[in-house]
């Protein structure tokens, strides 16, 4: 396998304006999401982003931007456009699609993702954790997977996603993170897809994947990393990610 990360990030957010550029101890978000694609060094990383002001925060970083038009229906879409920029001979065979909202995601995770693409007939390959809450079952914000992993296991088809808490009965529940690896061709197939009914019922675009026949591979790790959507959130990640030594609360250094 041949992956290439792209990063789509859009400063249009309701809950946390400028959200991609929101500080984190002297530098944007998207920096931090950046470095973490980096750090696990499965292929090249660029930002699929809205406006000069991220590409030039991105860019400021070492990194590589692409500015695409937010006249689009989603982060894949806008991941689809600059991957023609970025590649237009298709020497990446897999393009790994991870949100700019994931600053404290770990490096191994990343590279998880990919693991699902050892079947040949795995179109895309996501991730799961296992969820440890009833709280975290019932809300509707946490995306289930469905799918169940042999013992011992870490790979399993992913056979839907809802809202809801699925299946029903005792045993594990699972907790989709929404990091996807497409194998090249399948992303080209997908965006070219109409809206699913069932991705209109859910509000969840991988069920036109699974309407549509492709085959998604569920990656299991040890728990979900958390997007950040609100104020409440940065200040979540601004902890975790505070340096040693730095003190507690706060933000050390000024916005980039």
């Amino acid at each position: 396998m041949r992956p290439l990360v792209l990063i789509p990030a859009r400063m249009a957010s309701t809950r946390l304006p400028d959200k991609p550029l929101a500080d984190i101890h002297g530098k944007p978000m998207i920096v931090h999401v950046l470095e973490r694609a980096r750090e696990a060094a499965i292929g090249p990383v660029a930002v699929a982003c809205d406006t000069p002001a991220i590409a030039d925060a991105v860019r400021r970083a070492g990194g590589e931007a692409v500015l695409v038009p937010d006249d689009v229906p989603s982060g894949t879409d806008r991941i689809n456009l600059a991957l023609a920029t970025l590649d237009p001979l298709g020497e990446h065979d897999v393009v790994v699609n991870l949100q700019g909202d994931l600053p404290t995601l770990p490096s191994s995770m990343l590279r998880s993702v990919l693991m699902p693409l050892a079947d040949p007939a795995v179109d895309i390959a996501t991730l799961v954790a296992p969820i440890t809450s009833a709280e975290e079952a019932a809300t509707p914000s946490v995306v289930k997977c469905a799918c169940a992993f042999a013992r011992g296991g870490t790979v399993a088809p992913a056979l839907y996603f809802s809202r809801n808490a699925i299946p029903s009965g005792p045993g594990p529940l699972w907790h989709h993170i929404g990091v996807y690896a497409y194998r090249r061709v399948a992303l080209a197939r997908f965006v070219a897809l109409p809206e699913g009914f069932l991705e209109a019922r859910e509000k969840l675009e991988q069920l036109r994947a699974l309407e549509a026949g492709m085959r998604i591979g569920a990656a299991r790790v040890d728990h979900a990393p958390f997007g950040v959507d609100t104020p409440a959130d940065l200040e979540r990640a601004r902890e975790a990610l505070r340096p040693r030594g730095a003190p507690a609360g706060g933000v050390a250094g000024g916005a980039a």
